[in-house]
């Protein structure tokens, strides 16, 4: 399986909610399966891998706002 990264690894503070935030680190690749954002604690212990739809390449301020709507997600969830 070859992988291509479209954005290298970046380092974030997402904020959550106010007064709350998390340190992430996250990166977007393609590989034979399609294009996806990977989330990752900063002690690198996973989070989670988000696929995206075909064709969507962001800019990095974009990708930052999908973090936080995915953070929310799992924090609500668990």
């Amino acid at each position: 399986m070859t992988e291509t990264n479209v954005q290298e690894w970046a380092d974030s503070t997402v904020s959550l909610k106010p007064g709350r935030q998390r340190d992430v680190r996250y990166r977007v690749y393609r590989d034979d399966q399609g294009l996806f954002l990977e989330m990752r604690n900063p002690d690198d212990s996973p989070i989670h891998t988000l696929e995206l739809p075909e064709g969507m390449k962001l800019e990095r301020s974009s990708y930052e706002v999908l973090l936080r709507y995915v953070l929310l997600d799992l924090v609500t969830a668990a």
